[in-house]
């Protein structure tokens, strides 16, 4: 018999490749992010705060993107199924990983922080994504 739970039908192993390279694209996205905040030598010298950085929303990540459907069968067809499927994950993603950087991690939640992640995420997933179908 066939797992038909939730779950299983928002996960598929061809989505792997996917799924890494979302985790790249969201570390490199954090990263460039922290380094225009701070200096490569603070950085260097502290190396628990990328962590910091990277923990809410990578948290979030993991618990949201299965969920939408990042990872789903729909999201390996092809471009046009998978790059709306990442952005839809995203959103709520980031919203989350925002509240927990917020309210559980060291770091604010402005507005205009808000702004620059829901659309930088946006633009590094969903061009990722786009460039892997590409080279596919």
């Amino acid at each position: 018999m066939a797992d038909s739970s939730f779950l299983a039908t928002r996960l598929d192993r061809a989505a792997v490749p996917l799924a890494v390279g979302d985790l790249i694209a969201l570390i490199v996205l954090l990263t460039i992010g922290a380094i225009n905040h701070s200096s490569v030598e603070f950085l260097s010298s502290n190396p628990l705060y990328l962590l910091e950085v990277f923990a809410p929303f990578l948290i979030a990540w993991a618990l949201i993107a299965p969920l939408v459907g990042a990872y789903s069968a729909g999201a390996v067809e092809t471009a046009k199924s998978s790059v709306p499927l990442v952005i839809r994950s995203w959103i709520p993603a980031a919203v989350v990983g925002l509240a927990l950087r917020a309210f559980v991690f060291r770091g604010g939640a402005a507005p205009a922080f808000a702004v620059v992640m829901l659309v930088l995420g946006s633009v590094a997933l969903g061009g990722w994504r786009a460039v892997y179908f590409r080279l596919r």
